[in-house]
Parts: structure tokens; sequence; C-alpha cells
């Protein structure tokens, strides 16, 4: 599957043209192309990569899959590796769709194995700021990017509502534990892999803006300088989060060990309760004469220090909340 798209001098001159005619729309002057494959084979990307001339090492890099979000530079163009991220809020994870990406002068081609990535989103971005498409490539892959960045923002966005959630129950008694240790753990593991796919941006971005590469155009800086602000605000929003998640098993311990301390002392108040009925009637149990032996006095004696002793205990441990 392949979708392209033709600019010359700012203007969107043609889409989904065929792979064959792309040599004849980039000898058009002024023209950029934008050419996306989905899935393609080593002989498909091969082809388009000798007729583009692109080095063979960032061909190899397009046809593996995990590879870590970077920037390689090349003697005519640039390899992009990076990641969009979504976030299922019912089952609290974080899902990443690879995407590479060739950035010559006149040509943005980009490559991802997953037919279920959309770029629907990033071509509205593009239709809906057409007096930057004059810039040519730089504007493209601002697009691209901005798309990505903002992606980002919503999976740190759903996964700090589900940690305030995951606060609010800490506390409830009605909550089992092994669920909230559930879903702390899914949490803990969404914000390592959505780290691991912000973190490196920084670099990428900050290496877009360097001005050695000439393959962006000046004009589009302040628009980068933007998208890497919003990188490093992700980044850092996604330490705070699993630095929180962090706090919370720390605090979901210390409220099992608070909560297994109270029943303790309430099970050993009702021990000691239950002593005083055993102690009493052991000791009116002896087979020797005693005060009230084998009388209506001595039941009712034993009765009464029973209750008597149950009740002063009773009073003594629910006044100082042992029971």
């Amino acid at each position: 599957m392949a979708r392209t798209r033709c600019y010359q001098k700012g203007k969107l001159v043609s889409e989904d043209f065929p792979l064959n005619e792309v040599s004849e729309h980039l000898a058009k002057p002024g023209a950029v192309v934008w050419i996306d494959l989905t899935d393609p084979n080593r002989d498909e990307l091969s082809l388009l990569a000798e007729e583009m001339k692109l080095h063979v090492l960032a061909v190899e890099d397009a046809l593996e899959v995990q590879q870590r979000p970077k920037l390689d530079q090349y003697s005519d163009h640039l390899f992009l590796s990076a990641y969009q991220a979504s976030f299922e809020p019912g089952s609290v994870e974080v899902r990443v769709h690879e995407i590479a990406a060739f950035i010559t002068e006149n040509a943005l081609v980009t490559v991802h194995p997953d037919a279920e990535l959309d770029f629907s989103p990033i071509v509205q971005r593009w239709d809906a700021q057409p007096d930057l498409a004059k810039y040519g490539v730089s504007f493209l892959v601002h697009g691209l990017l901005d798309y990505l960045v903002d992606g980002y923002f919503e999976a740190v966005q759903g996964l700090d509502d589900q940690i305030e959630d995951l606060e609010g129950d800490l506390f409830e008694t009605s909550v089992k534990q092994d669920v909230i240790q559930r879903r702390t753990f899914a949490l803990r593991k969404s914000l390592v892999k959505l780290r691991r796919v912000i973190l490196p941006m920084r670099e990428v971005i900050n290496t877009l803006l360097r001005r050695d590469l000439h393959l962006l155009h000046e004009e589009m800086s302040p628009y980068y300088e933007d998208v890497y602000d919003h990188v490093l605000r992700a980044t850092e929003w996604t330490e705070s989060l699993r630095d929180l998640v962090s706090s919370i098993l720390d605090a979901n311990l210390a409220i099992q060990g608070n909560r297994l301390n109270i029943i303790t002392k309430k099970v050993t108040g009702w021990a000691a309760i239950i002593a005083v009925p055993t102690l009493i009637t052991g000791w009116y149990g002896q087979n020797v004469p005693f005060f009230g032996f084998s009388q209506l006095s001595g039941v009712l004696t034993s009765a009464g220090l029973i209750v008597g002793g149950v009740a002063v205990l009773y009073l003594v441990f629910r006044r100082n909340d042992w029971i």
C-alpha cells in the first residue's frame, strides 16, 4: 500500500499517483513529494532507495522493527526513526506504532509496518497550514513531528488521569489490594514504555535544529523549537508520573502495613478479653473445695467475675482504640 502527494511551489498539485511516477514529479521545478509506504517488502523499498539514492544502512533500519528513536545523517539525506503513541484507557496500556522516514531535499518518504497507523490526522495538519507549504520538506517533517508529540501529550494526560483515580482508591476499603497492585504495575509498565519513546526525541529534534544540516528552512526554526519545547514538557511530565507511581507503590505498602497492625491490635485485644473467662472457668473447674463449691453462690460469683472482667477490659481497650 502506498500513498503519495506532490507539492509544487507550496501548492498541492497531485495526490495518490503511482510510485512509478515519482521521478516525473520530482523532476518538476520546485516540487516536493511525500510518499507513504505501509509494510513494504525489501524489493519495493530497495527499488525506491535506488531511485532516490538512499543509503543502504538507512534502508536496513527502515526494514528492521523496534528501532530506537533516532536521526541519522547521511551525505544527502536524513533517516528518522520515531514512534506514534496512543493510550487505551480501558486496558491502561500505551500502544506504540513505529515510523521510519527518509528526509531528502525535495522528498519525505515515510515507512511503517503497521497498517493500523492512520496518517489522515497528519495530512489534515498539512492541509490546515497551506501558508507553510512553501517551505517544502521542512513543512512536511514539522507536521509529522508535531502530530507525534501531540500524541505523547494525550498519552501522558491519560496516564495522569488514571494515576489520580488510583490515588483515590488507595484509601478505599472497598477496593481490593490485588486490584490496586495490578493497576499500579500496569501504569508503571506503560510509563516505562512511553518514556523509551519520548526521551530520545529530545535529541532527534535538537539535531534537526542544527543549522549545518542545510535541509530545513530557517523560517521553520521557531516551529521546530515549539515542538522541542513540547517534547521537554512531555518528558518532564513522564518523569514526574513515574516518581508518583513509585510513591503510590510505597504508600500502598505502608497502608497495608498499617492495616495489618490495626488488625493485629484488635485480635490481640479480643484475645485478652477471651482470656478472662478462660482463666475464671479454669480456676472454678479445679477438683478441690473452694468458696461456693457445689453452691449457687459459686456459679453467680464466677459469672459475675467473667462479666465484670470482660466489661472492664472491653471499656479500657475501646477507650484506647485497641478494638
